[in-house]
């Protein structure tokens, strides 16, 4: 059970999403309260918590949001059941991310405002840390950019003093992204660079695709927008995506060229991209990605008006 549990997260961060979900399926397949509970208090966390989560994460990116927060809303009900401080701080902090990525940003910061007034109460760094820079992610994301960017400085800077490397390239796009909000484009592209190199360095590749997307965006924010430098980074977002078999990034990158194609005046083009991707999906029609793509494929066919027929 701990062995699949183990190897699941490993590939998630890996970025082998499918594989990741068929050991995280064993590990919960394989969990039995009455001799795996007494394995929190070794591994700080309950097994069977833990690998709800990362099975969230996986789904999500494999394109099934619902399942996602099924499996997030599950991680944190057995959490509090269980009742130890450890396992309930992983449960506030980390699947909260299934929320924020599917635009319940409301859920995620109540979440993350509980997980950070618990790790005070404990006096745990690395659970504050997170809660932080979650809480700061969440300002971003609802364009509060300067609020963001101390907040998410303050949690990378607690995070980092604890020794730990991960979800680095995660936090330092939101970090570029509320940058860019606020017209700092120079300090957006370093810290979107920065994500990067440590993206190749650690081989965290579960949000390559979303940061190079993300680096995209930033290359058109610049006073002289640089189009084909932004163009290659949403092709290698698509590239990424479809290898690792990622729809949920698969659909931000398809959108972003989208748009791209669409200020060209390719409207035909723009669809022919989008329609199939969005088309794809049999859940989370009312998540935030999917509302988006659906909008942006109406307006599309609507400027062209000759589209590719879709039931949106």
């Amino acid at each position: 059970m701990v062995g699949h549990r183990l190897m699941g997260m490993a590939l998630v961060f890996k970025g082998e999403f499918a594989q990741a979900r068929m050991h995280l399926d064993r590990a919960l397949a394989l969990y039995d309260p009455a001799a795996h509970r007494s394995l929190a208090a070794l591994f700080g966390q309950d097994n069977k918590m833990a690998s709800l989560t990362f099975r969230s994460l996986a789904l999500w990116l494999l394109g099934y949001p619902d399942a996602a927060l099924a499996d997030a809303e599950h991680a944190l009900k057995h959490a509090r059941e269980i009742g130890q401080a450890g396992t309930l701080m992983y449960a506030l902090t980390l699947p909260s991310w299934i929320p924020i990525l599917c635009g319940e940003y409301a859920a995620a910061n109540a979440h993350s405002d509980e997980a950070v007034a618990l790790a005070e109460e404990k006096g745990t760094l690395m659970w504050k840390a997170l809660g932080t820079v979650t809480r700061g992610c969440v300002l971003a994301l609802t364009s509060k950019a300067s609020d963001a960017v101390q907040m998410i400085n303050a949690g990378i800077n607690a995070w980092r003093s604890t020794g730990s490397t991960f979800w680095m390239p995660w936090y330092l796009s939101n970090l570029a992204r509320a940058h860019a909000q606020l017209g700092e484009v120079n300090e957006a592209g370093r810290y979107i660079g920065e994500a990067m190199t440590i993206l190749k360095t650690a081989k965290e590749n579960w949000c390559e695709a979303e940061v190079c997307r993300l680096a995209g965006e930033i290359a058109l924010k610049s006073s002289e927008p640089d189009v084909a430098k932004a163009e290659t980074y949403f092709q290698r977002a698509l590239a990424v995506a479809r290898k690792q078999q990622a729809k949920s990034w698969e659909l931000r990158a398809a959108m972003s060229t989208a748009r791209l194609w669409r200020d060209q005046g390719e409207q035909q083009q723009a669809c022919e991209l989008l329609a199939p991707v969005c088309g794809w999906f049999s859940e989370g029609f009312d998540t935030l990605d999917l509302k988006e793509a659906k909008a942006l494929l109406k307006s599309l066919a609507a400027q062209g008006n000759r589209g590719p027929h879709l039931e949106v």
